[in-house]
């Protein structure tokens, strides 16, 4: 790797603070779209912020579309296991795997292709350290990620695209269902954060937490490689989310969508920068200062800033000291009651 990463940009801005190299205005904003009462113009600006712009999600919806059209296998090719149409599926997932977490850690921590504009931690990834495997972070990310964490992302779809083939599951057609399928897409980051949420807070009971979950958070200092570095029983728990086309009416281009959102998505939100910058420009979002506490003080912001469940169950961290000071407390509590 160049030892670009160990020198600083000339157009690096100055640290915002000793704890943070870039963070946004505090306190945190509340984002949600589950607000109340309802407010009609914010929920419209979300709506056009997301899904009426080049946004992340738009971006996974187009690469969802011509997966299905042109990599995947066919579900008639699925009814039945077989090597070769399995293998495609792997192969293709960890090209996508490659191609996301790899070109956003090329650009950002290799290329330097904004220096540390809007990043996070003042931290480069770890090297020479006998806390990862290999002695690297990046190395023991990519290690968890293309291996258990491409494994069973591709094992939840495989079994997914069977059912499927099969007519086991339910399934729509786009011509038959157009607005369902519309209000599928839409609907999926919902349910995924819904139940990341959950997921997250059984992850950080002190017994899984010591035993499985503090592979992922050995990533104080985020990277997009990091996204699913995991133990395998929260790759288990984590990939579980695709489950849901088993039981609701979905069409295979819901199942990719969720594949992307899943996988490679999880490097996009891991970056450790907010947004990307083309021409000083915020021109597609990243990272949020929300999931980056949680990394940090660890007991904090178990969900994402679409779902109000931090907020409603006392687990939210708004960025400031107070914030930290409540979140260190709720960590004794955790430790003292095992004890």
């Amino acid at each position: 790797m160049s030892d670009m990463t160990d020198r600083a940009a000339p157009s690096d801005p100055p640290p915002m603070s000793k704890e943070w190299n870039y963070r946004p205005d505090l306190p945190l904003t509340n984002p949600s779209i589950f607000q109340w009462p309802p407010r009609p113009g914010f929920l419209l600006n979300w709506f056009y912020r997301n899904w009426l712009m080049l946004s992340e999600r738009v971006l996974m919806v187009l690469g969802a579309v011509a997966l299905w059209m042109f990599a995947y296998p066919s579900l008639d090719s699925a009814r039945t296991f077989a090597v070769g149409w399995i293998a495609q599926v792997w192969l293709i997932n960890i090209m996508l795997m490659l191609l996301v977490a790899g070109g956003l850690h090329w650009y950002f921590y290799m290329r330097r292709g904004q220096g540390k504009k809007l990043k996070f931690d003042h931290r480069e990834p770890a090297k020479n350290n006998r806390l990862w495997n290999f002695s690297n972070q990046v190395h023991d990310n990519m290690f968890w990620s293309l291996t258990s964490g491409v494994g069973q992302l591709t094992a939840f779809q495989v079994v997914t695209m069977w059912l499927m083939a099969n007519g086991y599951i339910p399934t729509i057609t786009i011509a038959e269902n157009p607005i369902w399928f519309v209000l599928g897409l839409i609907l999926l980051p919902i349910w995924s954060a819904f139940h990341f949420y959950w997921i997250h807070r059984l992850l950080h009971v002190p017994f899984l937490y010591q035993r499985v979950h503090s592979l992922h958070h050995r990533n104080v200092n985020i990277g997009p490689w990091s996204g699913v570095s995991m133990h395998p029983v929260e790759h288990l728990l984590y990939m579980s989310t695709l489950m849901i086309h088993w039981i609701i009416p979905s069409h295979p281009i819901h199942l990719y969508f969720h594949v992307i959102y899943q996988g490679p998505g999880a490097a996009m939100t891991h970056t450790g920068y907010e947004d990307l910058l083309i021409k000083d420009k915020r021109s597609l979002a990243l990272g949020t200062f929300y999931h980056q506490l949680h990394h940090r003080y660890y007991e904090c912001n178990y969900g994402n800033q679409e779902m109000p469940w931090d907020r409603w169950f006392g687990t939210f961290h708004d960025g400031t000291e107070e914030g930290t000071q409540a979140t260190r407390q709720r960590r004794r509590d955790m430790y003292t009651q095992k004890d």
